[in-house]
């Protein structure tokens, strides 16, 4: 390996810890935690939860977690009495997070996909997002065959990044950064084309750029559900009765439509 090299690597890796160590001033370094009760007893539910994705998580005035999926955290905690820890957690890292027992579980726009599923253990879903392709109003694009020569940004290893790779003929250019954040600027900056994003992130530039944009197809409908380490089945089945709990009684709809001015939308239960 190049000294060049090296410099690359290190250069990468160091950007990469920077993002995921955003906003983590305390988190509890093992949340080891099997069941709800174990939670109880310990006293402290810690989740991790995007902090880039508005209005699903993002960050108030005083910098600190926000957002649909903090407020359902929250709803979680106190249904189960226990304080609440919100760890940030970026879309690459989320899942190594709750692997390593850094989080007891994820709230965290977590879409529910095969490939995922065999990694963590998901809840009922509590949420959903529509993930289209969003872009230049001057160039047609109407089905994947029009991505031969475009460049699309995409959040790294998010659903939006699984679908347009799955579709995109040879020759799309597909650009990855860490968060929405950065795709978003890359779009209304010129570098790409259009991008791979929820509704929700498509309105926020729809906001800033006028109509510059527009949606161009749907890449995917997405269930979010919260996810936990395998083989813990008391969690689940606390999770999973928290979600009907508090979909039957209106509360999870109360926070959809608090964040995004519609109803939370029928979904299925596991």
């Amino acid at each position: 390996m190049t000294a060049f090299t090296r410099r690359r690597l290190l250069g990468t890796t160091a950007a990469i810890t920077l993002a995921a160590s955003t906003l983590l001033a305390t988190f509890s370094p093992a949340a080891s935690a099997q069941s709800m009760e174990e939670i109880k007893k310990k006293g402290t539910l810690t989740v991790g939860l995007l902090v880039d994705f508005p209005p699903y998580g993002t960050v108030d005035a005083q910098n600190q977690p926000d957002g649909y999926d903090a407020d359902v955290a929250r709803l979680l905690a106190k249904d189960w009495g226990v304080k609440l820890n919100l760890v940030p957690v970026t879309g690459p890292n989320r899942i190594p997070f709750l692997l390593t027992n850094k989080v007891d579980l994820l709230v965290a726009s977590l879409a529910v996909t095969p490939e995922r599923a065999r990694q963590v253990q998901f809840s009922s879903p509590y949420s959903a997002a529509t993930i289209v392709l969003y872009g230049d109003k001057k160039k047609t694009i109407k089905a994947p065959t029009d991505l031969k020569g475009v460049r699309i940004a995409v959040a790294r290893a998010s659903t939006q990044d699984t679908a347009l790779t799955a579709i995109a003929p040879e020759g799309t250019e597909i650009r990855r950064f860490d968060d929405d954040a950065s795709a978003m600027q890359a779009l209304m900056s010129g570098q790409v084309d259009a991008i791979g994003c929820s509704t929700t992130v498509a309105a926020q530039i729809a906001r800033r750029s006028g109509d510059a944009f527009e949606n161009k197809f749907v890449l995917r409908q997405q269930l979010m559900a919260v996810a936990m380490r395998p083989g813990q089945p008391e969690l689940l089945k606390s999770v999973n009765e928290f979600v009907a709990k508090n979909t039957a009684n209106g509360e999870l709809n109360k926070l959809y439509r608090k964040w995004l001015q519609a109803d939370l939308p029928a979904m299925p239960a596991n």
